[in-house]
């Protein structure tokens, strides 16, 4: 009985000390779309390395991930990446600064664009079971890859996790069983 409570505050432990990945959702409500106030909507949000962005319009947009001078100038004739399926999301795994803007110029001149620096140690995570905020969307826990001939690391559709938990979670919650099981 001893060894069954060791085991289960150490799952409980390394439950909580495990963070999600965050998929946002471009623009909440609106969407990637022009009539979405954008700078606004990135405004008070960090992100990590291991969340995701995803972009979800109609067939009148794309998303192109371009460089500083490309976002600058609403120039998307070389992006690095590139989805027009309506519902993409893009990973972010590695830190730095990340560019998107539509692929209709009057749109991107418009203010259709956004610029997000990704962090990379989450140092600050939510406390265990507090609920999601309002800007983040449910992750799915299908991993579709695109149909086209794109050699980009685009997902489309959604956003890949393991039961609802990061992978990290899951290793600390493996871990944690092993040693309890070997006392």
């Amino acid at each position: 009985m001893a060894k069954l409570l060791k085991m289960l505050a150490l799952i409980v432990l390394s439950l909580g000390l495990s963070t999600e990945a965050t998929v946002f959702t471009v623009g909440d409500s609106a969407g990637w779309d022009i009539s979405a106030d954008l700078a606004s909507w990135v405004a008070n949000k960090v992100f990590y390395v291991g969340d995701a962005l995803m972009f979800e319009y109609s067939t009148y947009h794309t998303v192109n991930e371009v460089d500083s001078a490309g976002y600058e100038s609403c120039n998307f004739a070389t992006p690095r990446l590139t989805g027009s399926n309506g519902n993409t999301t893009v990973p972010l795994t590695s830190p730095g600064e990340r560019y998107f803007v539509c692929g209709v110029t009057l749109h991107c001149l418009g203010g259709m664009k956004l610029h997000v620096n990704v962090e990379s140690n989450q140092t600050a995570a939510s406390p265990v079971g507090a609920p999601p905020s309002a800007t983040q969307a449910a992750p799915s826990p299908l991993l579709e890859w695109p149909s086209g001939t794109s050699d980009f690391p685009f997902l489309s559709g959604s956003y890949s996790h393991v039961a609802g938990c990061s992978y990290a979670g899951v290793a600390s919650l493996l871990c944690a069983v092993a040693w309890a099981l070997a006392l």
